[in-house]
């Protein structure tokens, strides 16, 4: 167990993203990266290659015993079974499955130790990923997954929200309402979802991001500065996002990329927004360094990723195919560029704290 650290597991992370982002965009039209095996796996690889192992990462580090990094190890073996084994996608969609059962021992572990509300929620994001990828390996049918996979990243952003904002005075009947409408977003999970689903999902994602606006600590971080403001900002615009969503489930049903565009507008715009955010967070404990990868210049990749994702949305609505794919291009280069620019960040910070070190040590 001592080789397998999270250093290691983070480049299955990083593949991930690559090819999930491949797939993306030859589902769009660009052509610019084909990848044999992608575009059919690219919700698979977005959400179970890399958000469900970047979550179970996050949540494994808690742990005191190295061995519950096997469970974000499972999920990124996923992805070149996915990929190298088509002929067997059982295979694969076994692995998530089985990475979300270690996932949900994780949660209820520490739900034991920390018998919290936002523990809680977090254990029902990490049900909510196993009853996904179970759908998946029963039905071989990606769509039927994905509310459940809405369910897990939702509960679990929500479930973290909490817990960052567990010392803000918030009325206990505003943390009831909460549960009541994560309770509600479960029973839309259930009902099919072309009838009545859509509608309670909808508008229930609406009136949570209501919620967060009001009462998540964003709202006093986005008055800031500097890394503070970076964050606040970005998971405010990320709770819009989430608004928008609601807005298409609940009216867009009748439109030809009504699919796209209730898809898109939580897994690109809500989860990579919390991302973009959490990241001078996240990282630095995933990977296990003390340098973050802030930096003002953030604020320009974060700035056209926003944009560039808005025009793939007009442009899906009101229908003019080759901009859509323009802007989905920008998009993804967009997501690839802002993790690069990050990586850049962080090793220049370790290298200058590195020199600083070396010249406090030679002054003594």
């Amino acid at each position: 167990m001592h080789l397998l650290k999270p250093l290691y597991l983070f480049p299955l992370i990083v593949l991930a993203l690559v090819l999930g982002v491949a797939g993306g965009w030859v589902r769009i039209g660009y052509l610019g990266m084909m990848v044999p095996g992608t575009a059919a796996n690219h919700g698979i690889l977005m959400v179970g290659g890399f958000l469900g192992t970047l979550i179970s990462l996050e949540r494994a580090m808690v742990m005191k015993n190295r061995i519950w990094l096997l469970i974000p190890l499972l999920s990124g073996l996923s992805i070149p079974a996915l990929l190298l084994v088509p002929g067997w996608p059982a295979f694969g969609h076994g692995l998530l499955l089985a990475a979300s059962l270690g996932l949900m021992v994780i949660m209820y572990l520490q739900s034991v130790r920390h018998p919290v509300i936002y523990q809680y929620v977090m254990t029902m994001g990490a049900a909510l990923w196993m009853a996904g990828n179970f759908v998946l390996l029963y039905s071989g049918f990606v769509p039927a997954a994905v509310p459940w996979w809405m369910g897990f990243i939702l509960f679990t952003i929500v479930g973290e929200r909490l817990e960052l904002s567990k010392f803000l005075p918030t009325p206990k009947s505003a943390k009831n309402g909460l549960i009541v409408l994560l309770a509600l977003f479960f029973i839309g999970i259930w009902i099919p979802f072309h009838r009545y689903g859509n509608w309670l999902m909808g508008t229930v994602a609406i009136m949570i991001s209501f919620w967060l606006l009001h009462f998540d600590m964003a709202k006093i971080a986005s008055k800031k500065a500097d890394q503070f403001k970076y964050i606040g900002i970005g998971l405010r615009v990320g709770y819009v996002w989430l608004t928008l969503h609601g807005i298409a489930l609940c009216f867009f049903e009748p439109h030809a990329l009504y699919y796209d565009l209730y898809i898109h507008t939580f897994f690109l715009g809500f989860t990579f927004s919390m991302i973009w955010a959490h990241a001078p967070i996240i990282l630095p404990m995933v990977l296990n360094i003390r340098q973050n990868p802030y930096h003002p210049i953030l604020w320009i990749g974060w700035a056209v990723f926003q944009l560039s994702l808005l025009g793939r949305i007009v442009f899906s609505l009101i229908g003019l195919p080759e901009w859509r794919t323009f802007f989905g291009m920008l998009n993804g280069w967009t997501i690839l560029g802002m993790f690069v620019l990050m990586a850049v960040i962080t090793v220049i910070k370790i290298i200058f704290s590195q020199r600083e070190l070396g010249t406090v040590k030679r002054f003594k």
